[in-house]
């Protein structure tokens, strides 16, 4: 049986790389705007860490990765999605 390798994404914040099912998906699509682990368009990703979720220059790095600007209201949004899953642990990858 052929094991299959794991799809491997970089977290914006430390740059490091994570199993893409261990990352939240933050996806800018050009009809229905931001959303988190859905839809087709230029992606972001951003590990479940505490530190990369609290990086005072997340909104900046998000800006820059998804080409677009970002209302303040979505990094409240955000930081408690990312609350809500950091209980999960990850594996990282080098």
């Amino acid at each position: 049986m052929i094991q299959k390798k794991p799809v491997l994404r970089i977290c914006i914040s430390c740059r490091k790389s994570y199993d893409r099912k261990n990352l939240i998906k933050i996806t800018k699509d050009h009809k229905k705007g931001i959303m988190f682990h859905e839809g087709m368009g230029r992606s972001a990703y951003i590990c479940k860490s505490k530190k990369c979720y609290s990086d005072s220059k997340i909104k900046k790095k998000l800006q820059k990765a998804l080409k677009t600007f970002l209302e303040p209201e979505f990094v409240d949004i955000l930081k408690k999605k990312l609350q809500a899953t950091i209980s999960i642990p990850i594996r990282e990858y080098n």
